[in-house]
């Protein structure tokens, strides 16, 4: 029987920034992780692995040549290391697990954390899940890849922290290790820029409205929630990075080389990309 270990670290409440609200996020998960996130998560997994060149399928021949360790299906010490920051729910955390990795998933939002332990414990998984800020956590020389994936990049007040977290993953990656970050880039978001739009889903009417701030160095959102005559508000702003400032601010936070693509399938960042990915390699 496995068990996911879960270790609470009070230095998540030194700051009181929008995304230290429990409450926001218990409300607004069934709007902003619907269905569809989850159906994409194998693709997702397939893109990451492709781009931090591991294989989760043991065989001599890959022993031979030096490729990192594997494990079994349902987890094990041994696995090639995966860091998850920010893994919400769990939802690639668990997906990596089931393929073979040993993985740490870490995130500030206790209720979300708890509930991908359950899952965990469910399917068997031996998976660690820690209660931690992105901008303290760090654990030097441990993991052999690293993933921020779905647009949870840049959240914070000060843009310098934004530097912290890359700096801290840096130095918890082993030598040729990988950080991936899947984000909304600037170029994209001024391309599909909309003031506003109402849709349903989870039982809700949602209306969003967007505005640009900083002369497009952010983006500032309004989530307005109406069920059965109550209604809920959240604003927040989001950090934009163009391929170009995201790939500096990793060269900055160390490392050797930065590629950028618009898709999991490494398709160009060009007018048609679906997203931004950076991969940055510790050399």
């Amino acid at each position: 029987m496995y068990f996911p270990f879960f270790r609470y670290n009070r230095s998540v409440e030194r700051r009181k920034e929008w995304f230290n609200d429990e409450d926001f996020w218990a409300r607004y998960a069934p709007i902003m992780f619907d269905d569809a996130h989850w159906a994409e998560v194998p693709r997702v997994a397939d893109g990451v692995i492709s781009l931090v060149r591991l294989n989760q399928y043991s065989s001599s021949r890959e022993e031979e040549a030096g490729s990192l360790p594997v494990r079994s299906a349902r987890g094990g010490a041994e696995g090639p290391r995966l860091l998850d920051l920010c893994c919400g729910f769990g939802r690639v955390a668990l997906e990596f697990a089931r393929r073979g990795f040993a993985v740490t998933g870490v995130d500030i939002t206790e209720t979300y954390l708890r509930t991908a332990g359950e899952d965990a414990l469910h399917e068997g998984l031996d998976i660690e899940f820690i209660r931690e800020d992105a901008r303290s956590f760090k654990r030097p020389l441990f993991f052999d890849a690293a993933v921020n994936l779905y647009i949870s990049f840049g959240y914070f007040e000060n843009p310098q922290d934004d530097l912290v977290v890359a700096r801290n993953v840096f130095e918890s990656l082993k030598p040729g290790g990988v950080f991936i970050i899947e984000t909304l880039g600037k170029e994209t978001a001024v391309r599909d820029f909309g003031r506003s739009e109402w849709f349903e889903r989870a039982g809700y009417t949602v209306l969003v409205e967007s505005e640009p701030a900083d002369s497009w160095a952010a983006l500032t959102n309004r989530w307005i929630l109406l069920k059965e005559g109550e209604r809920f508000e959240k604003v927040f702003t989001q950090r934009l990075y163009a391929a170009s400032e995201l790939r500096r601010l990793l060269q900055e936070a160390g490392f050797s080389s930065v590629e950028i693509y618009g898709d999991w399938d490494k398709s160009a960042y060009d007018e048609r990309a679906e997203k931004l990915i950076a991969a940055g390699v510790k050399g």
